[in-house]
């Protein structure tokens, strides 16, 4: 717990100390995304982890459109936040592909197994089809959890500028979330080969995670979140 507010605090010196409203609210979504990232990877937790993270950046934007924010970051030195966030735009995109066929293949073996048609050959031909799918979307995965790795970290240089601060902060904690989403996608790296019943219970676990992105079968073109298994 001491560690917790340890960390919910480093960033005092930083900050002036009347702060404005959006500040703390800051602070405060920020420590919550902080205390939740130790918590499981499970399909709630990262729901609320997801919801915390677009709280965050909420408030973000708020800070963002205010004059003396623009001033602080009117500086050349500020390029690494633009290229911090490049690199988490492309990691969001991994997710969201990830997220989205393993959704399409969930609901189509799932309308097999209701359906009781087609018996043992049709379920084995689209068990096959998604672990193909799941093979290549490990790959991505880990493709993108290098690419966050190479996000620069916290920079003290940049602690005379409390803004630039709070955005370096609110970078390195979206990059600890989407370790977390990744780690649940993937699941347990010594896990063995799953079984017909552990995959269709581990389909089911991602399915309510890929529920938190309002996409249909039909809307495939307009959004892109599945979510790969492990």
């Amino acid at each position: 717990m001491t560690a917790t507010k340890s960390n919910c605090h480093a960033r005092s010196n930083s900050v002036p100390s009347t702060t404005h409203p959006l500040i703390s609210e800051f602070d405060e979504q920020l420590c919550r995304l902080r205390t939740s990232g130790t918590a499981s990877s499970s399909s709630t937790s990262v729901n609320q982890s997801l919801n915390g993270l677009k709280d965050l950046y909420d408030c973000a934007d708020e800070l963002l459109l205010r004059p003396l924010t623009r001033q602080a970051l009117a500086q050349e030195e500020n390029d690494e936040l633009l290229d911090g966030s490049l690199r988490l735009l492309d990691v969001c995109s991994v997710a969201k592909d990830t997220l989205l066929q393993t959704k399409e293949c969930t609901i189509e073996i799932l309308s097999i197994i209701r359906r009781r048609r087609g018996g043992k050959t049709e379920l084995a031909s689209e068990v096959k089809k998604f672990l193909i799918i799941r093979k290549v979307m490990k790959k991505a995965v880990c493709k993108a959890l290098g690419n966050l790795k190479g996000v620069s970290p916290f920079s003290k240089e940049h602690e005379a500028v409390a803004m630039v601060s709070m955005l370096k902060e609110m970078e390195a904690v979206t990059q600890t979330v989407f370790d977390s989403i990744f780690s649940f996608i993937s699941g347990p790296k010594t896990q063995s080969k799953p079984s017909g019943l552990q995959l269709v219970s581990n389909l089911m676990r991602h399915k309510r995670v890929a529920a938190y992105f309002p996409c249909s079968t039909s809307s495939t073109t307009r959004l892109g979140y599945s979510d790969s298994t492990g």
